[in-house]
């Protein structure tokens, strides 16, 4: 259950009714605008190119030391090539029941394990001063949101430290809940609602009925769709969501859609050793020379 663990960090409430009207400082706020330079690193993630989109962040948050979302987008450089090392990120690892649900099989890598925990350390630091002085700070509480789901990922799937990972999941949902209460357009937001309800919709009818006493609901189509709004309408994460809805797409059978977004993504990013790959598998094709992770 290691796997349902990590996925439960990111279950959230979307209740946006009376959300307030953005100020000029929100609206402008590097989490909710396309910063080049920020855009330019997560393609780099989105082709594999780890180091180099890192770089990116780095520099940076150098010259915005004081934004959280600098780190935030650190830390999931370090997350997004440990899930790719162990080959979470592919149809091999979803559609496999066992490896799904229950996770990685083996070690993360403690380096970047490491400076991924610094990093996502850091971000929390900085969102927990804007809350001080403003306790709905947008910028702060998508921070935290990212930050908590992230840790949660890397507690559960890569180092299997489940009540560390349950323990995330109640500050994610906290963060999260008045997030979406204030901003219910960031779009990026809906990925990690979508992964929680399409995993807690493939668990047993058994577990399910446990965690839905405890206020935990799993629906695969509506999490799909959840999903969906991410990859259409993201910002810094659109290709991860039609990553996610690629792979459900595949452990679905829905072939037409993994079939569509695969040969989107492997046209967007030609460089990326993966996406060839993936789609070469939704069209039954023969798969080219991978590139080992």
């Amino acid at each position: 259950m290691y796997r349902a663990a990590a996925i439960l960090s990111l279950i959230v409430s979307l209740a946006p009714a009376g959300a307030r009207p953005q100020t000029s400082m929100e609206s402008n706020a590097a989490a909710f605008k396309e910063v080049p330079e920020l855009m330019s690193g997560f393609r780099l993630l989105y082709e594999q190119k780890f180091p180099e989109g890192r770089e990116k962040f780095v520099e940076w948050t150098a010259q915005n030391p004081e934004d959280p979302f600098g780190y935030v987008a650190q830390a999931a450089s370090y997350l997004f090539e440990e899930l790719y090392r162990q080959g979470v990120l592919s149809s091999d690892f979803f559609v496999d029941e066992n490896r799904f649900l229950k996770g990685i099989e083996g070690k993360a890598d403690p380096e970047r394990m490491k400076n991924f925990r610094e990093a996502s350390g850091r971000a929390r630091e900085l969102a927990k001063v804007r809350l001080k002085s403003n306790s709905r700070d947008q910028e702060a509480l998508f921070a935290l949101t990212l930050a908590a789901g992230m840790e949660s990922d890397a507690d559960s799937m890569l180092e299997k430290k489940q009540m560390d990972g349950l323990k995330r999941m109640k500050e994610a949902n906290a963060h999260a809940k008045l997030l979406l209460a204030e901003r219910p357009d960031v779009a990026d937001a809906y990925v990690a609602l979508g992964i929680a309800n399409y995993t807690i919709g493939s668990l047993s009818a058994g577990f399910r009925a446990l965690l839905w006493f405890g206020g935990v609901h799993g629906d695969k189509k509506l999490g799909m769709a959840q999903v969906e709004k991410t990859a259409e309408n993201g910002r810094y994460l659109k290709p991860f969501g039609k990553i996610m809805l690629a792979l459900a797409a595949r452990r679905e059978k829905q072939n037409a859609l993994a079939q569509k977004l695969l040969r989107e993504l492997n046209e967007e990013f030609p460089a990326s050793p993966l996406y060839a790959v993936e789609y070469a598998k939704a069209m039954g094709r023969p798969v080219p020379t991978e590139i080992e992770p």
